[in-house]
């Protein structure tokens, strides 16, 4: 059975003080926007009236999918351990925007159909080499799914432990934007085709197989439940899974959660389910261009920071919305208030 971590409420005595600070800040009120709200719900998270970010991370968990044998995917499934090499080696996108923003990247193999050994820069965290094809299935079993969304917990409570407080979502797998459509479209109601975009780039006959392979999916689940680790476990893949968990312990942990994409947002899904309170921790970092995230965020009421057409996935778009929260809290900590600035204030 699952222990599903305990949330503790958003701090509002240090909304409050970061709400009345605000007010006392040498500008007009709301002049600053989004970063005025943003200060003030890291305030709350952290517990901190002064809150800060500098202690972060993006954690990228890398899983394998059955169903890729049945051409959901522009990529075949060799790319999943070659991007997940490239990752250790420093190469890739997330790679560089981590660097850039300062944070520490941690790469896990989740369920990577690769032996890779000891590896400096990997942690091994695998459940299985990938999981099953959910057309002939579910993709994982109960105990399976129960213990990628414990392992992943498990990560986040060492990062928490180590002072991490801040933590960016990022995933690596070949098939997943088709599981994160069917997640998508089973907890959220959504019609499927709403939910399947392009992944890493179908043509317009190879997104029609998609859509037509994972319509047969969902009729072939004919105990379909509206649970969400029955959905999870159905359809999911051990990064998501993982995903899941690490979103709920970072919570527990009083962590802001950098939400990503599409994949990540699917993850997330699962977790609100499991625990509603999760969502008063995630900033949403960007809308992706990928069909279905736009609908996720609706569901969930979120309002993204960035939409710059972003579809890679990875924990970019979380690396590249950190810096808006370091000037949020910054500006929150070190600009003049009036009094101290001598400035008059509005009549």
């Amino acid at each position: 059975m699952l222990n599903i971590p305990t949330i503790p409420p958003i701090d509002l005595e240090a909304e409050a003080a970061a709400r009345a600070r605000q007010d006392s800040l040498t500008k007009p009120p709301g002049s600053l926007g989004r970063l005025e709200a943003l200060s003030i719900q890291i305030a709350g998270i952290t517990g901190a009236a002064r809150p800060s970010v500098a202690r972060k991370a993006v954690i990228v968990m890398a899983g394998d999918h059955g169903v890729t044998v049945e051409g959901v995917s522009a990529y075949p499934s060799e790319v999943t351990p070659q991007m997940v090499l490239n990752f250790v080696h420093g190469g890739a996108a997330i790679n560089v925007l981590a660097r850039q923003a300062g944070m520490e990247l941690i790469v896990a193999d989740a369920g990577v159909n690769h032996d890779f050994g000891p590896r400096p820069g990997l942690l091994d965290a695998k459940i299985a080499a990938g999981t099953a094809n959910y057309l002939e299935g579910p993709a994982m079993s109960p105990q399976q799914c129960i213990a990628a969304i414990e392992r992943g917990a498990g990560v986040v409570r060492e990062l928490a432990a180590a002072g991490c407080n801040v933590l960016g979502f990022g995933e690596m797998g070949i098939g997943n934007t088709a599981s994160a459509s069917l997640l998508t479209h089973c907890l959220t109601g959504r019609a499927l085709s709403d939910c399947v975009g392009r992944g890493t780039g179908l043509d317009n006959a190879g997104l029609a197989r998609k859509r037509d392979l994972l319509a047969d999916a969902v009729s072939r689940w004919t105990d379909s439940s509206k649970d969400p680790l029955a959905v999870l476990t159905r359809f999911g893949g051990f990064e998501i899974a993982m995903l899941t968990g690490a979103m709920l312990a970072a919570a527990e942990a009083r962590m802001v959660l950098l939400i990503d994409g599409f994949i990540v947002t699917s993850a997330l899904l699962v977790a609100q389910r499991l625990n509603p309170a999760v969502i008063d921790y995630c900033v949403f970092a960007h809308c992706s261009e990928e069909s279905g995230h736009r609908g996720q965020l609706d569901f969930l009421g979120a309002v993204p920071l960035l939409d710059l057409g972003l579809r890679l996935g990875e924990g970019t778009g979380a690396a590249l919305a950190y810096p808006l929260l370091a000037a949020a809290c910054a500006f929150l900590a070190d600009m003049a208030s009036f009094e101290s600035a001598g400035v008059s204030q509005s009549a």
